[in-house]
């Protein structure tokens, strides 16, 4: 029997190119170097799959080292029948050089393959192949397995279920079946965030605008992670390029260096900066002066707010993954499931003013003891393994609360005090539960006393909130944040967010815009005779009604068009329009029917259709 994987890849995205790719080198440097990659596409029938799959197979890599130096040749596709038996004897060829080897050899150059390496064939597109090229290249390789090891990777859209849609039972009972699946691009895209934006190895940082963009290009137009990467790389440029202070956006061993080498031009762009300014009205008059008028000053304060700046990051990544392992938890998540959704929250605004994290508060006071002490050993991990110097008191603190549950526990265990209450901790925490039980505490909390254990949980969400408070502040309150963080989001639209109309009527209704020439300037609604011959067209076009007359469009086109060879020239075109005229007029509006602005129409002759309307 074959051996079948079926990786489910889930929606049909440009990046499983990219990651059909990293299977086959995975595959190739730890399994065979016989890996065949086949597209529909390219295999309408069981002759072309043969032809493409002994191609690739054929013209595979082997390391020169694992060959005598003249015993390998590759075999021309085209000598060869495109049939079983011609890859059988091509296999048996290659392995017997292979196993001919010295020892030595072997060992250095093949040690990562098996000692008989399987042919994998990797179908990228299983629902896209005709189902008759299937049954047939299957039912055939089964009766030469023995010849062949063959291991078949389908990789499915929709789901597992398609293969028994596709294939009859006579035919898929042939095939070993084993599933496996693909990371989803969300969880990819949670990598790439934490990777690049939630750590102090790069100081370049998205603001919370930007990166919303770019979240919500991705989740609602194309879950490409590759595009993610490629609109961060567009922000990197865009900073880089538009902040001549983003000399500074490095590594702070480096700005320490840079910042005594600043020009007197850099420093005056330091003071123009609104942060700064803000700061700058923060301080005594002598301050304020001696920050507006000495670059030597300004030099000592900028070095110790870009340490300050740096030290906020380490913060507040810190603080931040602490809070999202107490968020991610609650019902419905309020602040979101995922950090980067709560990330945003922390960068747009002072997330403890809203809603939002009020109602994870109240949630938080109504955890059960198991979650609360898992969740105070995930913060306690995430605190010691944190590269803040602050949090030595916070672990222990985060410590002591640790230990003073694990007294209640044991205290509990001794003596049976208030049962009741115990067996409200140990419910399972859900929605329902929660809001019932906040309401019967609101009612009884003025007459019915605490127990213990209520009030550490209470000081337990207090002191994280307090943390919140003091470390996650929005960026935009920090000094000089505009050195480090890109926050032009109207930019990395017009960019990203294509508007292909309203460029194409920009285009066309005002053609300097693009052009930059200054014969093509125009007042107003007025046509200029030396604008292209489609933009005369469009304008037009523009005055006609539902449906334009193509002679006496001709005719205005004319008009126009010999409008700068004086009155004798419109006299001697008046019967009859100039053959290149009549040509440059075709073409031009046969290039408005491509872009769709007009259609032929059967309502009359002679005359087309307008599609557009409001002039964009």
């Amino acid at each position: 029997m074959e051996s079948d994987q079926i990786g489910n890849r889930g929606v049909n995205v440009t990046d499983h190119d990219l990651t059909f790719r990293s299977l086959s080198e995975v595959l190739q440097n730890n399994i065979t170097p016989y890996i065949a990659l086949l597209e529909a596409k390219d295999c309408p029938g069981i002759k072309n799959l043969m032809q493409k799959l002994m191609g690739q197979l054929m013209n595979c890599y082997i390391d020169t080292d694992s060959l005598e130096d003249e015993d390998y040749v590759q075999v021309s596709q085209n000598r060869i029948s495109c049939s079983m038996t011609s890859l059988i004897n091509w296999y048996e060829s290659v392995t017997k050089k292979t196993d001919s080897e010295t020892p030595s050899k072997k060992r250095t150059s093949s040690s990562r393959h098996w000692q008989s390496p399987p042919v994998v064939v990797i179908f990228k597109d299983m629902e896209s192949f005709t189902t008759k090229v299937l049954q047939d290249f299957i039912v055939i390789s089964s009766q030469h397995i023995r010849e062949l090891p063959l291991v078949l990777i389908f990789g499915i859209a929709t789901s597992p279920m398609i293969i028994h849609n596709l294939l009859p039972h006579s035919v898929s009972s042939l095939l070993c079946i084993e599933l496996f699946q693909s990371l989803s691009c969300k969880e990819h895209l949670s990598t790439v965030i934490d990777k690049l934006l939630l750590t102090t190895q790069f100081p370049f940082k998205l603001g919370g605008k930007v990166l919303q963009v770019l979240i919500n290009i991705f989740l609602y137009h194309d879950f490409s992670v590759q595009n993610f990467i490629k609109g961060f790389q567009l922000c990197i440029i865009e900073h880089f390029y538009s902040q001549p202070l983003s000399v500074l956006c490095c590594q702070l061993v480096d700005a320490k260096k840079r910042v005594n080498y600043l020009s007197h031009d850099q420093c005056e762009n330091i003071r123009r900066l609104p942060s700064f300014r803000r700061y700058v009205e923060g301080q005594v008059s002598e301050k304020q002066i001696a920050l507006l008028t000495a670059d030597s000053c300004l030099k000592e304060v900028t070095l110790k707010l870009l340490e300050d700046l740096h030290v906020y990051h380490e913060n507040y990544v810190s603080v931040l993954r602490c809070l999202h392992v107490f968020t991610s938890s609650l019902p419905k998540y309020p602040l979101g499931k995922q950090i980067r959704e709560l990330h945003c929250a922390c960068l747009e605004n002072q997330v403890w003013e809203t809603e939002e994290y009020e109602s994870s508060l109240q949630l938080a006071r109504m955890l059960n003891k198991s979650d609360l002490v898992t969740m105070l050993q995930q913060c306690v991990e995430i605190f010691v393994s944190s590269s803040g110097k602050e949090f030595d008191k916070t672990v222990e603190k985060l410590k002591d609360f640790l230990t003073q549950f694990q007294k209640l526990e044991e205290a509990f265990q001794e003596q049976d005090v208030s049962v009741s209450s115990q067996k409200e901790l140990q419910k399972k925490t859900d929605l329902y539960h929660l809001q019932k039980t906040l309401l019967e505490l609101k009612e009884s909390r003025r007459s019915k006393k605490l127990t213990k254990f209520e009030m550490l949980r209470f000081e337990v969400v207090d002191y994280i909130d307090s943390l919140v408070r003091n470390y996650l502040v929005p960026a935009d309150h920090k000094t000089l944040h505009e050195i480090v963080y890109f926050n032009t989001a109207s930019v990395l639209r017009e960019h990203l967010n294509a508007a292909p109309r309203i460029a194409l009527h920009t285009a066309l209704n005002n053609p300097y815009c693009y052009l930059k020439n200054q014969a093509l300037k125009s007042d107003g609604g007025s046509i200029s005779n030396k604008a292209p011959d489609i933009c005369i067209v469009y304008k037009l076009h523009l005055e006609c009604g539902r449906l334009i007359n193509l002679v006496d469009w001709l005719e205005a086109f004319s008009t126009v068009v010999t409008a700068a060879e004086g009155p004798n020239a419109d006299a001697a075109s008046s019967d009859q329009v100039d053959d290149i005229i009549q040509a440059r007029f075709i073409r031009a509006v046969s290039e408005l029917e491509l872009l769709g602005f007009i259609k032929p129409s059967k309502q009359k002759t002679d005359h087309v259709a307008r599609l557009t309307w409001g002039g964009c």
